[in-house]
């Protein structure tokens, strides 16, 4: 039987099922294979030519591509025209779709434009609205078997499922009405359309199931956990500190700048000693529950005022960076236009509104702000009774929590077989240590997360759509408590802000850096920063805003804020191009999201190749950084001697103090230490490059870069060639899509997109970040690139990576791709006339 190998998301573990796929044709196809074969022996004895059989072959292999050309989109069609009845309309819904496959919603009210974006949305991308569910829930093991359920197990432990449940219990009644009519439209959609439902169910074995205001709430909050980033540097700086000791650690403590404040040095304050754990060696089995997943979110966003731009009106710009690995990508786009308001931009599959894109009045886009969210608690057990756990003297029993897994097993007679998984919880959060399989401790280390204990009746997405202004919309934003962005805005009156979300706690300690043992019952979290006193700006007097994950909060913020922030690089760039003179035309800023240059490399290269070029075997290494103009651009060497070479520099100078495997937990943590090592190349030297394991001598930081350059010689030699000034670096680093069946093995670059050379890097606007441990392959850039301009009423300047719809052989699954990558436009219709002249097919719901 021929198996199709299919992997869920980007969960951290490697996790594989094996899926039939589209099993009778493949055995007809193998059984005229074999009938060739057949045909060829009988043949031979009469001595027929190879070049006939040759010539059989390649006439059947072209009849079977034009079968599938022809024949394949059509197994994985939908209903894009004519006229369906759908239970629950209050009135009449047009939905145009244009020649991206974008759905356009008409409807004469509120209600039937929700209700219909979900039906559209469960048209193009209901597999992955499952796929991600059952991620949220921890059900993926029903998919995938025994490979997932340490993944299920730690899911079910963080419970951001029996968050979303919570949270629909309080909903008001105007929040409530908004979820339900999307969740209505979705599920019409599965009970009107039973042969529209995607063919990817069939080939997965599994049913569409109906959709709950809790499965949209789960989104939110998933995504809430992939921007609450502090849990990864918990675990980082509790790991450094109990390798290296209290005083060492704090000299590889972050460097997190503000760019804008001349007075902020970027130091980090240690805690005092008392309010440590010294010893906690089961830190690192919890490195899994920092892995966010595909929601994880970086980005760049800006807007220039009317007195910048060229058109004399506010422009707004966003390119989220998430995973956008899987096609067709992680934003769904679609236009919502009622007497109520017109919206036309994208959301996450699953959300209805609108998370990013434009209204008549106002303009949006979102980067991560990594406000801390995550607190980890040292808790003690009590010895007395296991069932309980102590607060200072007081004896306090755990909250347990039963949680049924069922897991794919073939050998079972309902396919299945179920475990039970007891989930116990302390005062602030499930205890997350030695819960996953394979793992032991005596220690007990409970995860706290803000966005349970922050919930508010009303979620202020509805509101996005309605906001007549800038200053309404950043009051809206302010009611997003349950993830930490930063958003970017302009309005049609040329006003132009940037309001921080989500809900983060004051903290008595001061701080939320490493985990906090618990001595009494007393409450570290004393309050919350009031959303009034949120990092935000309106109207500044340089004409522009702009975030990309860099620290905003000034030298004398009044709270702990936190202390994971991405580099100044990207932000230093963005002002660099603001500040050159001229207004910026539409063509500028569409042109800035592509920007790759490296500011980081600008400071650390020159030096870099002056140590190489003292040593005859990296003599050419330094010439060909000496040459470079600082552009991660594809087609030069010097990006690749740079990356790879600083690369094994920064793994030579905490290795020999931390081991290879610690060494590599922190390196894998860009942010934790990209501008501290900075710092420390920039003052020349530096106690950390002096090698501890060669006692005869004493390195400096000219021989670790020599060792480096020579290392990555040896590197990317097999794959670039012996001569490095032919080296090119999209050669090596590439972005390579797939289709969520066939994510590896014969057959998925045909799915998919193949590698793909792209530019830029982890530093740069045109963002191309790779895992440390998995140079280079891009796991991280931009899945969206927006421009929408208040002078232009027609249309938006925006792109994706994929397409529209998550359906395989759809030609609107990946048909941006090439746009996206040569850095073409496409745009998002606004005004009527626009979306009339552009309209491909044209549908009509009747209730």
């Amino acid at each position: 039987m021929s198996q199709f190998l299919f992997k869920i998301g980007n969960t951290g573990d490697d996790q594989t099922v094996y899926l039939s796929f589209f099993q009778f044709s493949i055995d007809i196809a193998f059984a005229h294979i074999l009938w060739l074969h057949n045909y060829f022996n009988e043949k031979r004895e009469g001595k027929m030519k190879w070049f006939k059989f040759s010539l059989v072959i390649l006439i059947f292999l072209f009849i079977c591509g034009l079968i599938a050309f022809f024949c394949l989109p059509l197994l994985n069609d939908y209903q894009t025209k004519g006229e369906l009845q759908l239970k629950g309309l209050n009135d009449k819904v047009v939905i145009q779709r244009d020649e991206n496959g974008m759905a356009y919603v008409h409807a004469k009210n509120t209600d039937d434009t929700i209700m219909a974006q979900g039906f559209v949305t469960a048209q193009d991308r209901l597999f992955q609205m499952q796929l991600t569910r059952l991620v949220i829930q921890g059900r993926v093991c029903e998919l995938a078997g025994p490979v997932a359920k340490n993944l299920d197990i730690r899911m079910r432990t963080i419970g951001l499922y029996r968050m979303a449940e919570k949270q629909e219990n309080i909903l008001n009644d105007k929040t409530r009405a908004f979820f339900q009519k999307y969740v209505a439209g979705i599920n019409a959609f599965i009970d009107a359309c039973p042969e529209d439902i995607q063919a990817e169910f069939k080939l997965a074995g599994i049913k569409a199931e109906k959709w709950t205001i809790a499965d949209s709430l789960g989104i939110l909050y998933y995504m809430g956990y992939s921007t609450a980033a502090n849990l990864g540097t918990e675990i980082t700086a509790q790991m450094l500190l109990e390798t290296l000791g209290y005083e060492t650690a704090s000299r590889l403590m972050p460097v997190n700048i503000n760019a804008d404040d001349p007075k902020d040095t970027g130091d980090f304050a240690m805690p005092p000693r008392e309010n440590l754990s010294a010893s906690l060696p089961t830190i690192r089995e919890l490195s899994a529950y920092a892995q966010n997943g595909t929601l994880r979110v970086g980005s760049n966003n800006w807007a220039v005022s009317p007195a910048l731009s060229a058109t004399g009106k506010a422009v707004l710009c966003g390119d989220p960076h998430l995973d956008p690995r899987i096609l067709p990508g992680v934003w769904y786009p679609i236009g919502l236009i009622t007497p109520d308001f017109r919206a036309v931009g994208v959301n996450i599959a699953g959300i209805p509104g609108m998370s990013i894109g434009r209204t008549d009045h106002i303009a949006l886009s979102a980067t991560n702000n990594y406000g801390d969210m995550q607190d980890l608690y040292i808790e003690t057990p009590d010895p007395q009774n296991p069932d309980n756990y102590l607060e200072g003297e007081t004896s306090i029993p755990f909250v347990r929590i039963n949680e049924t897994l069922r897991i794919k097993d073939k050998n079972e007679p309902d396919g299945f077989i179920e475990e039970t998984v007891t989930i116990r919880s302390t005062r602030r959060g499930p205890i997350v240590s030695g819960t996953l399989e394979g793992s032991t401790t005596d220690k007990l280390i409970s995860m706290r997360f803000a966005p349970l204990e922050s919930m508010e009746p009303a979620i202020g997405l509805m509101d996005v759509l309605t906001a007549k202004n800038s200053r309404e919309l950043a009051t809206a934003l302010k009611q997003v408590s349950m993830g930490c962005f930063n958003w970017i805005f302009a309005d049609a009156d040329g006003n132009i802000g940037f309001q921080a979300s989500g809900k983060i706690p004051i903290r008595s300690n001061g701080d939320g850096t490493f985990p906090f043992p618990v001595k009494d019952s007393s409450d570290n979290w004393t309050g919350w920063i009031p959303a009034d006193e949120m990092p935000s700006a309106m109207n500044p007097d340089k004409n522009w805003l702009a975030t990309c994950n860099q620290k905003t909060i000034g030298h004398n913020y009044p709270y702990y804020y936190s202390s994971y922030f991405a580099p100044s690089y990207r932000y230093r760039r963005i002002s660099e191009l603001m500040a050159a003179p001229g207004k910026k035309s539409i063509d500028d800023l569409w042109s800035y999201q592509r920007d790759v240059k490296n500011l980081m490399a600008q400071r650390i290269a020159p030096i870099m190749a002056q140590s190489l070029s003292k040593y005859e075997d990296t003599k050419v290494l330094g010439k060909i950084l000496s040459d470079w103009d600082f552009t991660d651009d594809p087609k030069k060497a010097a990006p690749a001697v740079f990356q790879a070479t600083y690369r094994f520099f920064a793994m030579m100078v905490v290795e020999d103090d931390l081991g290879p495997e610690k060494a590599m937990t922190l390196l894998n943590n860009w942010y934790f230490w990209q501008e501290k090592l900075e710092r420390m190349i920039l003052a020349g030297d530096d106690p950390w490059f002096d090698d501890i394991r060669t006692k005869d001598k004493t390195e400096t930081m000219e021989d670790l870069f020599h060792l480096a350059a020579v290392k990555a010689k040896d590197y990317l030699n097999p794959t670039l060639g012996p001569d490095p000034e032919k080296w090119q670096w999209g050669k090596v680093h590439t972005l390579e899509l797939v289709n969520p069946i066939r994510r590896s093995g014969a057959g998925k670059a045909l799915l998919g997109s193949g590698p793909m050379p792209m530019g830029g890097s982890g530093e740069t606007l045109y963002r191309g970040w790779y895992d440390y441990d998995k140079p280079f392959e891009v796991t991280h850039c931009a899945a969206l690139r927006m421009v929408t301009d208040f002078s232009d009423n027609d249309k938006i300047l925006a792109v994706l990576p994929g397409g529209v719809t998550g359906r395989t052989f759809h030609p609107h699954q990946k048909d941006q791709i090439e746009t996206f990558m040569m850095g073409g436009k496409k745009y998002w219709w606004f005004s009527d006339k626009a979306i009339d002249e552009h309209e491909i097919s044209k549908m009509t719901l009747m209730p």
